[in-house]
């Protein structure tokens, strides 16, 4: 029978999800292997260095470039106040003299013979990574960061946009063909992450926001309506670092769609309890997909271990696969594997390549590049 690499998604009810929670710089780590840990505690700490600001002191003094070390108050590594005397000239005429002040609180970093410049930096901000998920932590690299391990339903959505965040799940809709609207929004759902069916729309991510919502899940979302609400066209990039006051999923894709059944099934099997959510996507490439991740009080039959890794790419897709295809004029359409010719073939474009036959659940089929799908891994 005929195979084929491609992307998928991960929708299952039970799995071993491990999550790496790593600093961006050296720094501690404050739990140890087999501690028990919630999302919200925090397992490794570090110091990001502050801002650095760069002072003419040679220009604000008129002396030359050499001669700034002598006309310091402050040295190097010394502490500064904001607008707080660094450098000052000498003179017995009060009104000669020239001072230079220090735009920020911090130290100074270094004083340049060449330049005549004085670099001072902020002080360090502490930067706290928490666990993220309620899980175990089975590895610890001292000073860098922790392996933590839960066992969750675990659903992969197409994309998101927004950053870590984690709250109790809420319906808020009756089926996965029901949009969300802005009655289906209450001040009841402050701190919650809601799910949604078929689409959401600008006012009622608008009003989420007020509302205080931390997340919404949904099937799909229109273009324009992303764009209205980051205040600029997405392009290609990674998302995740977006900050419109809640994080989104979209579970299938850019339009009305209706969330799958499945996905929404297993969503409102769950609902009430604690879920993680991230909307990091890597647009296109397929390498980062947004994500809900529901730890289970039942660790008994931990089923497939998901690693960081595996959450990137699927398997072999074969005849009877349930795939989703990502790219017009079909996006966000599910529909089975019916045929994977094993000889490429010329498409519209006139380009040859490997193709594979789809099976919509009306019974048509299209046939499209292996590229522009990807599978649904149950």
């Amino acid at each position: 029978m005929a195979h084929a690499y491609t992307p998928g998604l991960r929708v299952t009810d039970r799995a071993t999800v491990r999550k790496n929670r790593v600093l961006p710089l050296p720094g501690k780590t404050l739990v140890k292997v087999g501690d028990r840990v919630e999302a919200e505690t925090v397992v490794a700490r570090t110091d990001m260095p502050g801002k650095v600001f760069s002072v003419n002191v040679a220009g604000r003094l008129s002396v030359p470039p050499g001669d700034v070390p002598k006309y310091m108050v402050k040295k190097k590594g010394e502490t500064v106040e904001k607008d707080g005397i660094i450098a000052e000239s000498k003179s017995f005429v009060s009104w000669l003299k020239a001072t230079c002040f220090s735009p920020i609180k911090g130290t100074i970093e270094s004083v340049s013979t060449i330049t005549g410049q004085v670099l001072l930096r902020e002080p360090p901000k502490p930067l706290e990574v928490p666990a993220y998920i309620d899980g175990r932590v089975i590895d610890v690299t001292e000073g860098e960061g922790v392996v933590v391990e839960c066992v969750a339903t675990f659903v992969q959505g197409i994309f998101g946009i927004g950053g870590e965040t984690v709250g109790p799940l809420e319906i808020a809709v009756k089926s996965p063909d029901e949009p969300v609207s802005l009655n289906s929004i209450t001040k009841e759902h402050r701190g919650k992450i809601l799910v949604g069916g078929s689409l959401v729309r600008l006012d009622a991510l608008e009003k989420a926001v007020k509302t205080g919502v931390k997340g919404i899940v949904v099937g799909g979302i229109f273009d324009e309506d992303l764009k209205d609400l980051l205040g600029y066209d997405l392009g290609v990039a990674i998302t995740g670092s977006e900050h419109v006051g809640l994080t989104l999923v979209v579970t299938e894709g850019f339009s009305g769609i209706n969330m799958a059944q499945k996905t929404f099934e297993l969503l409102r099997k769950n609902a009430g309890a604690k879920a993680s959510i991230s909307g990091a996507t890597q647009i296109r490439a397929g390498v980062l997909r947004p994500e809900i991740i529901i730890p289970l009080r039942d660790e008994t039959g931990k089923g497939n271990v998901l690693k960081p890794e595996d959450a990137k790419t699927g398997g072999g897709m074969k005849a009877g696969d349930l795939v989703r295809i990502t790219r017009e004029p079909y996006f966000g359409k599910l529909g089975k594997v019916k045929n994977l010719p094993v000889q490429p073939q010329v498409i519209e474009t006139e380009t040859k390549v490997r193709v594979v036959e789809i099976e919509f659940p009306d019974g048509s089929t299209v046939v499209i590049p292996r590229a522009n799908v990807e599978m649904i891994q149950l």
